[in-house]
């Protein structure tokens, strides 16, 4: 019999992928999605898998337990926007915070194997040094990077065994490429137009970036490991500043046009390259994509 995972946020953009790779290897997969932001024309595998249409803040979420009877569970249902927790505390709260609260008890309740789940790199805010390892001290930004490190202490908490991953941006198909989203969907969708792109801030600020279908593929470790109880940074461990960003994609894009320069945001953090060294040492040989390799990739896609 297959072991049964149930996913929040499955038909979102990273959650997609780990449904496929699941499916993949072989798991039974249930679906929890409002579809705020994900999609079924992500789901390749959409007639074997259980789907539920509803908000985990609203639903029964017993009753789904009790019929469904999953092993795992991988949380990834949430607000992930930096810009709109500033604007949208109480929102980002209720989802990022009170719906972890919900599940867990549920979880608790119904004896669940292991909680994985996606934190963030806001949890640190700016760096005092880099790269940035699990022990850096936490100092949120935002309410975004506040509610996933408020999130992280009630797993911590809850007596069910956990990984929790603080992922850098991620980036690959699938991504929307709404105002709100990352950077290379913003880029991606704005060079397949050749329309004008804008920059916040110089553009010297560094970030890491890890390709969607590497962190599919750590979630899928981390279900078969004996890892547990820890909060796991996952990444390249490699930086690149946006500049350096839009130089790469505009010749893989054949894009001409210069950037347009505008203030920095609210929130945003300088630099930011978290350390993958305890990802490694937990999970042993991980291919990780290298950014012009996942760009060329994400370049023979189309992004919903």
């Amino acid at each position: 019999m297959p072991k049964k995972v149930l996913i929040t946020g499955g038909a979102g953009f990273i959650g997609s992928h780990i449904v496929d790779k699941l499916f993949e290897n072989i798991y039974s997969i249930v679906i929890l999605d409002n579809f705020s932001s994900g999609s079924r024309g992500n789901l390749k595998y959409i007639d074997n898998i259980k789907l539920y249409n509803i908000d985990i803040e609203k639903a029964d979420l017993d009753e789904i337990f009790k019929i469904e009877k999953p092993d795992y569970v991988i949380h990834l249902a949430a607000q992930t926007s930096v810009n709109y927790s500033i604007t949208n505390s109480y929102f980002d709260a209720d989802v990022n915070i009170m719906a972890t609260i919900k599940l867990l008890d549920i979880c608790e309740k119904y004896k669940i194997k292991k909680f994985i789940t996606a934190s963030s790199a806001a949890v640190y805010g700016n760096p005092k040094y880099l790269p940035i390892d699990e022990k850096h001290p936490t100092k949120p930004m935002s309410p975004y990077g506040l509610s996933k490190l408020t999130m992280e202490k009630y797993i911590q908490l809850s007596s069910i065994p956990y990984i929790i991953f603080r992922f850098s941006n991620a980036y690959g198909p699938r991504q929307k490429s709404s105002k709100e989203s990352g950077v290379v969907a913003i880029f991606d969708k704005v060079m397949r137009e050749n329309a004008p792109i804008s920059i916040y801030g110089d553009g010297a600020q560094i970030r890491d970036f890890i390709y969607v279908k590497d962190i599919a593929n750590i979630c899928l470790k981390a279900l078969k490991s004996d890892v547990k109880n820890e909060i796991i940074n996952f990444s390249t461990n490699k930086g690149i500043t946006i500049n350096e960003l839009f130089i790469e994609m505009s010749k893989i894009y054949n894009y001409k046009q210069s950037p347009n320069y505008l203030p920095e945001r609210k929130g945003d953090i300088k630099d930011s390259v978290l350390l993958n060294k305890k990802a490694v040492e937990f999970f042993g040989d991980i291919e990780f994509t290298d950014i012009k390799s996942g760009l060329k990739q994400l370049r023979g896609c189309v992004c919903i």
